[in-house]
């Protein structure tokens, strides 16, 4: 696809693909600078109500202001293909940091303070983020954290109405499934596990468990399969002798 324009906007290259879409390096031709563009799963063309949702869900992520937070510039559509433009972030996600072992204690405050920023700012606005975990954030040269898809996981779910959930015992089940689906296993809280609705707690979760996995280069809650790893969500402790002995609660 690189070379394509879609609307005012030429791909240049691929930078990653994930359940919610795959993502591609564009230049905006108007403003001259370069965005990430994330193009939406083919299901989305064909389901208005539920492009519909995303539509309205965009709006509100987009009036999301914080440094912290990678910005939606917007949507664009185009010959059947609809995505959406962010702020293209430069620098290693923490998934990358943490392949190296631990990060000291340190380098690792100013992370997790800037995380918490973030979450916070969004939280004050309503906004659930819903799928914190390493793989979603971003360091750049300078040290400047940024937190990618924020409340993403809601805006491309296909969650039904209430109504809708009311008469079919069928759709409240892909409605758990999806969850559970859009949530990456290790960091989903005990009742994100459960298939039942986050909350803002679920994000402080979450990030209790990114800053474990910081301190101690391992995931807090581990297993051979999604089963297995949310069992340990559900039942289980992390290993907290693992943490650097300063740290331990």
């Amino acid at each position: 696809k690189a070379g394509m324009t879609l609307g005012h906007y030429k791909i240049a290259a691929a930078i990653g693909a994930g359940g919610m879409g795959e993502v591609y390096r564009a230049q905006d031709s108007n403003l001259n600078r370069d965005v990430a563009i994330k193009v939406l799963p083919e299901v989305f063309a064909r389901d208005s109500d539920r492009l519909g949702r995303f539509r309205r869900e965009a709006q509100v992520l987009a009036a999301l202001n914080h440094p912290n937070i990678a910005a939606i510039y917007g949507l664009e559509e185009s010959d059947g293909i609809h995505a959406l433009v962010m702020e293209l972030v430069e620098g290693p996600t923490l998934a990358e940091r943490i392949l190296a072992g631990p990060v000291p204690v340190d380098e690792t405050l100013p992370i997790a303070k800037q995380v918490a920023d973030a979450v916070e700012y969004a939280h004050d606005k309503n906004v659930i983020h819903r799928d914190l975990k390493p793989a979603n954030i971003k360091v750049t040269a300078e040290g400047m954290v940024k937190v990618l898809d924020f409340g993403l996981a809601k805006a491309m779910s296909d969650e039904p109405t209430a109504a809708e959930i009311g008469n079919s015992p069928t759709l409240s089940m892909a409605a758990t499934r999806q969850g559970v689906i859009l949530g990456t296993a290790a960091y989903m809280s005990p009742e994100q596990a459960k298939g039942k609705t986050a909350d803002r707690r679920a994000d402080v979760w979450a990030f209790g468990v990114v800053l474990y996995e910081l301190l101690t280069g391992k995931q807090a809650f581990q297993g051979e399969d999604i089963t297995e790893i949310l069992a340990a969500v559900v039942m289980k402790e992390p290993d907290w002798s693992l943490l650097p002995e300063n740290t331990s609660p």
